[in-house]
């Protein structure tokens, strides 16, 4: 840990009873109340009050207020994310959780994991928000409830689903904005004598800007760069059919089905000279494929069966005028997940699961096919003032071994508003397809990633107020990365990330204030001699400030982000100074508006980057400048 974090921890300590005017949610949400139902944290539905874990919902008035944005600029606004993204939203892109790896946060479509099984990475130009309802975000390790690659967090994207108290309900939306960006998507939802049902679909598409830079941020010039704009295209379908055959017994059909056809640029070489030249119609098609068929019976008043079969697809084929690359995985997963509410105040939850992992690409791979079968094991209770959680899960992977994972984590009602709490969880994440099989590379020996996390918290309830103040540290083992003397994967590294998050929400009435501030320690243990060891593209302070007012049918809101210094690769000290690749901190601001002509129809602002900022995420890629969109909507 450096010097200064102990430090901050005490500076933060001493502001906490400021956070009365902080919120525990992003920049955009709202004070949850004890309506809210979540199901990632413990894998059934209950209260967010009741909740043991950090967790941040990103609800329906949060998603209409960033119509124009990406799903991972959303899910970037809140404490403890931190995303990049390679010349726009068409383009890979990265989440970084509590300052994890990218591949350490497992990421789900209502409940089925869709991290690719090739890269360990997220199809997230596949996923459009405009046909998502919520998404739930778990931070902190949870391999003990959802297995490999929850070392850092999980975010489960909930699509619309059909409401419960009316026959119908239609809505639509359709929006203009800067680098002619034009959505559109609409939608359909209802229940009646035992069916429910919803049906969203959507269409995109952008001019966008130039994905890369002229150079390099040590001013060596950029190969790849092609003078251009680098627009997409895209469209997205999910839908919904249930049915409810006898109280306490339901069926239900889940289906999403998302594309992008996104530009990005790229370089080849000549075969005589080896020199590299920029090459000119260069995109990449992304699909994201996720299906689910549920069965949910009350089979006595104690007892809850959940039996469900899903099937998805994620699929990247990039294309260029000298090359064609393919690689797709699909997953075959089969859960039986049952709930014994033995106590009122206590549940005890059974899951075992299989999942089959098939890989398809041009590249052919050593293996393409893997199994995992699970067990879990889920207590969740209450005794007065003490809310227990606790977990234990095995996994067994073919050919590869058993790995297992526990959690516990205890809350205490100091009052009726304070509550302070602690945890403890372990995590692991199991090596891809391209770190074992790739050709050429293949390294059969490789460990999984593992973690050890440990957090405690103090958080505030009142009528107004909320605020919350996290300390974590998560300690992972067996880091693999890529070994250059042996051209392949190796388990190398560990790492040590230790970080502070103050989250708060104050609401004044007809003015809502809200901010959160995020210091991160995310180190190394082992670097290279003469390198440093901050962990690349992870700043080590981030800060949200927020603020709405609502004047009758007009509600104006203004954002504010500081993201602190990051650095691109792990050449960051003096000693290799002419390969520093050192990328500055940056602030932005953003304005939001909205307007509701009547109860069906409104219209909503938002003004990202007002100050033209010119930033970067990644070396090398440019990032949007000042940009407008405008949406129009319409409810049923």
């Amino acid at each position: 840990m450096s010097a200064s974090f102990p430090r901050r921890l005490a500076a933060v300590c001493c502001l906490f009873p400021l956070a009365a005017t902080a919120q525990s949610a992003s920049t955009d949400a709202a004070v949850p109340t004890l309506r809210d139902i979540v199901v990632t944290a413990s894998r059934s539905p209950e209260p967010l009050a009741d909740v043991v874990g950090d967790v941040t919902v990103i609800g329906p008035k949060q998603l209409a207020e960033a119509r124009g944005d990406s799903i991972a600029e959303i899910i970037g606004r809140a404490p403890g994310v931190q995303f990049t993204s390679n010349g726009g939203p068409q383009t890979v892109t990265s989440l970084f959780m509590r300052g994890a790896n990218s591949a350490h946060t497992l990421v789900l479509i209502d409940g089925m994991r869709i991290n690719g099984s090739t890269s360990g990475g997220v199809n997230f130009p596949a996923i459009d928000p405009a046909l998502v309802e919520r998404i739930e975000i778990l931070r902190g390790a949870a391999s003990s409830l959802y297995g490999s690659d929850a070392i850092g967090g999980v975010i489960n994207i909930i699509t619309k689903k059909g409401e419960q108290d009316r026959p119908l309900s239609a809505w639509a939306n359709v929006g203009y904005g800067t680098y002619e960006t034009a959505k559109s998507n609409l939608g359909l939802s209802g229940a009646a004598q035992g069916w429910d049902y919803s049906f969203s679909a959507s269409a995109a598409g952008s001019k966008g800007f130039d994905a890369q830079r002229p150079r390099y941020s040590n001013d060596v010039p950029n190969d790849m760069h092609y003078p251009d704009k680098d627009g997409y295209r895209s469209h997205a379908v999910s839908g919904t059919l249930g049915y409810r055959w006898a109280e306490g017994h339901h069926i239900g059909l889940s289906a999403y089905n998302g594309y992008t056809d996104g530009d990005f640029d790229a370089s080849g070489y000549d075969p005589v000279t080896w020199n590299s030249y920029p090459l000119d119609n260069v995109y990449s098609l992304y699909r994201q494929q996720a299906y689910a068929l549920t069965s949910t019976d009350r089979i006595t008043d104690q007892w809850e069966s959940v039996l469900r079969f899903g099937w998805n697809k994620d699929s990247v084929e990039s294309r260029d005028p000298v090359s064609t690359n393919y690689t797709a995985s699909q997953r075959r997963t089969f859960s039986w997940q049952n709930n014994w509410q033995f106590l009122p105040q206590h549940r005890l939850s059974l899951v075992t699961e299989r999942v089959e992992e098939r890989v398809q690409s041009n590249t052919r791979y050593d293996q393409s096919d893997r199994d995992t079968n699970a067990v879990a094991l889920i207590y969740k209770g209450r005794i007065d003032r003490l809310h227990t959680q606790a977990s234990v899960r095995n996994d067994n992977y073919t050919g590869y071994g058993n790995q297992t994972t526990g959690s516990l984590g205890l809350d205490f009602d100091l009052t009726d508003a304070w509550q302070v709490g602690v945890a403890g969880n372990t995590g692991f994440h199991a090596p891809t397809f391209n770190d074992m099989y790739y050709p050429g590379s293949v390294n059969l020996d490789l460990k999984p990633e593992k973690s050890r996390n440990i957090e405690a918290h103090l958080a505030y309830t009142g009528e107004r107020t909320q605020a919350r103040l996290a300390l974590f540290q998560n300690k992972v083992r067996d880091l693999i990365v890529w070994d250059n003397a042996l051209s392949k994967s190796n388990n190398l590294d560990s790492a040590t990330i230790r970080g502070i998050t103050l989250s708060g929400e104050h609401d004044f009435g007809n003015t809502t204030l809200r901010a959160s501030a995020d210091f991160l320690d995310p180190r190394n243990d082992d670097p290279a001699p003469g390198t440093n060891s901050q962990l690349i593209r992870r700043a080590r302070q981030i800060f949200h400030v927020g603020i709405e007012h609502r004047i009758q049918a007009l509600k104006l809101g203004a954002e504010y982000q500081y993201t602190g210094n990051r650095y691109d690769n792990v050449y960051n000290s003096a000693t290799f100074k002419t390969e520093q690749t050192r990328l500055g901190g940056y602030s932005l601001v953003n304005l939001t508006a909205a307007y509701d002509f009547s109860k069906s129809l409104g219209v909503q602002v938002r003004w990202n980057n007002v100050l033209d900022k010119d930033y970067v995420l990644v070396d090398g890629y440019n990032t949007p400048g000042s940009n407008v969109f405008v949406n129009l909507s319409w409810r049923m």
